[in-house]
């Protein structure tokens, strides 16, 4: 993509992602499941776990199959929180469904995919995170729904909409 900086150089209206994924952050009490992501987009960084829609598959039925894949257990009863959409200048797209739950089934595991972090809300390393995270994390933590457009050029965010939606 040659324009892209901001989010209002992209078409939104006409936009179709390369990749639908997903995130589920399973919560207990005041602790956040996170993980260190070991291969693929944004490997190295602290993120929930989550990944790519297979075909077939509901968006849901994604956010299970990656967390039980990357951690181990099962997320029990997960809702939909917010949308995402990430536009990269590089040409890459993706619309990531982010789940929370507040319970699973299992024991929390390492994977090949994922060293699994317990780590209390309060001090959530967003300095080790993608950019958008601090944004609206917080919001998902609190209870909201959420929405949000985002630019970035490689691991640096040039440019973001967001917001709470109820």
């Amino acid at each position: 993509m040659t324009d892209c900086k901001r989010v209002s150089d992209i078409d939104w209206k006409n936009w179709v992602p390369i990749d639908i994924g997903t995130l589920c952050f399973i919560l207990r009490g005041d602790e956040i499941l996170l993980i260190r992501k070991k291969r693929g987009l944004g490997a190295g960084k602290i993120v929930g776990p989550g990944g790519r829609l297979e075909p077939g598959e509901s968006v849901l039925e994604c956010a299970v199959r990656e967390t039980i894949e990357e951690v181990g257990v099962v997320p029990e009863d997960p809702r939909l929180r917010g949308e995402l959409r990430f536009q990269f200048c590089d040409g890459y797209s993706v619309h990531v469904h982010v789940f929370t739950s507040a319970g699973f089934a299992g024991e929390v595991c390492e994977s090949p995919e994922a060293l699994p972090l317990w780590t209390p809300q309060d001090a959530i390393p967003y300095g080790e995170m993608w950019e958008d995270d601090r944004i609206w994390i917080p919001w998902m933590l609190d209870g909201f729904a959420f929405e949000g457009r985002f630019v970035f050029d490689g691991d640096r965010m040039l440019d973001q909409e967001s917001r709470i939606i109820r």
